[in-house]
């Protein structure tokens, strides 16, 4: 392994690539996103698309620099081989963990997810491509035993299995989150049409969608549904709508209480993660006791989404949940520091 690959030259590389994907020329990108489609039928353009303009974000220069400097990083005299086990609900879901231990200096072996290896793949043959230097510090592999680290995301049910197999290892293993929505029945329709992507864009299935909603009242559900009614186009694809009419028939069997627009299901419930198609509320009287309940759920929450607020001051913005900034780290545990310890 080269040990000459300072921090400031991985750093450039990654601005590169970023600089590389605003360049994207139309050809190119549509050869890519068909590759990707082609193995997931869920992988959208408009999916694909953003998941590019998200990566993008996280490549900007300020927010690099700015995210690095907040660290001492040391380069590592014997970079540690970091195992990352990657999900593939979204497109290149997994590019932050990749980012993350290849700007620490370690080595990342990649086991890719069956659902998304065409973004991911391409993404890192740019990079080494514009630093031949990451060549060595890369490997995809089908098994990823005998690492010196290990960060996996899955399900609950995966995870108690990365824990038996990786916990005597140090190690970052993240099961299901998702997130919820305030609404305090003062939001504009700005508001809640910017709300309408952090419950639609990638279908709802990224751990950053909306799964659930907290109201004050029925009537703020009524509204819902007329606001978002711009994002129907969700039902045009035919894995979306397959599920939204399952979902509706069973409720409809069963006799459960609903409201429907024609593409999205509101059920009353006090579970947090909401079948695709069906977005849960559930009703709260104060923000005192719903931020007593939440606090009660945080181990099971990624982003609260709100409007301005002094009892919950770190609410997302409407329409933001997609837009993570590097030091927004999945299940909020810092991954650069955990890395950073292993040197």
């Amino acid at each position: 392994m080269n040990s000459e690959f300072p921090l400031a030259d991985r750093i450039s590389a990654f601005i590169r690539l970023g600089f590389q994907l605003s360049d994207l020329k139309e050809e190119e990108m549509h050869t890519l996103f068909q590759e990707a489609q082609n193995q997931n039928a869920w992988f959208t353009y408009q999916s694909l698309n953003q998941a590019l303009e998200g990566i993008k974000i996280l490549l900007e220069k300020k927010a690099l620099e700015l995210w690095v400097s907040r660290y001492s990083l040391v380069e590592p005299s014997h970079p540690s081989q970091v195992g990352l086990m990657l999900a593939g609900n979204i497109p290149g879901v997994g590019f932050h963990d990749i980012l993350a231990v290849l700007i620490s200096g370690h080595v990342a072996c990649i086991k890719l997810s069956s659902q998304d290896t065409a973004l991911p793949l391409w993404l890192l043959n740019q990079l080494k491509a514009i630093e031949p230097r990451f060549s060595d510090r890369i490997f995809i592999e089908d098994l990823i035993k005998n690492k010196q680290a290990y960060i996996a995301t899955g399900s609950d049910n995966s995870a108690r299995y990365f824990h038996y197999y990786f916990g005597k290892y140090p190690h970052l293993i993240r099961s299901n989150r998702t997130s919820v929505a305030i609404l305090q029945g003062n939001e504009s329709s700005a508001e809640i049409q910017a709300l309408g992507h952090d419950i639609f864009d990638y279908f709802g299935l990224g751990c950053r969608n909306i799964s659930k909603i907290y109201v004050r009242d029925k009537e703020q559900l009524t509204s819902l549904l007329d606001e978002i009614q711009s994002f129907e186009w969700v039902a045009n694809h035919h894995k979306y709508f397959n599920n939204y009419e399952y979902n509706k028939s069973i409720y409809l069997v069963n006799g459960t209480p609903h409201l429907d627009n024609g593409f999205l299901l509101l059920k009353e419930s006090v579970d947090l993660v909401s079948p695709i198609a069906v977005l849960y509320y559930e009703l709260y009287t104060n923000l005192e006791d719903l931020k007593e309940k939440l606090q009660l759920l945080d181990s099971k929450i990624q982003c609260m989404v709100g409007g301005a607020s002094a009892i919950l001051p770190d609410l997302v913005p409407f329409g933001h949940t997609q837009c993570p900034a590097p030091w927004d780290y999945a299940d909020r545990v810092d991954t650069l520091k955990f890395l950073q310890e292993l040197t």
